[in-house]
């Protein structure tokens, strides 16, 4: 081979090894930010949990406020 054929050869692969380092830098961050992303998931998961039983609760207390109005409505009616 000559000369300048291994230059270039050598060229393209510290080119090619740079591209590499750049990729595998990129998939750290990546995977660092990954990580981050699954915590804010479960957190929000966590969140939505707690207000779906505080809805429960609501629906509850409205059904037993409901049932209290229909029983009072009916004491006035019989009153009168």
């Amino acid at each position: 081979m000559s000369e300048q054929l291994l230059q270039q050869i050598l060229t393209e692969l510290k080119s090619t090894n740079q591209r590499l380092d750049r990729m595998e830098t990129d998939m750290k961050d990546m995977k660092a930010e990954q990580q981050l992303i699954k915590r804010a998931v479960m957190e929000t998961n966590e969140s939505v949990k707690r207000l779906e039983t505080i809805q429960e609760q609501q629906h509850r207390i409205i059904e037993v406020l409901s049932v209290r109005s229909i029983e009072q409505e009916a004491a006035i009616k019989s009153i009168n």
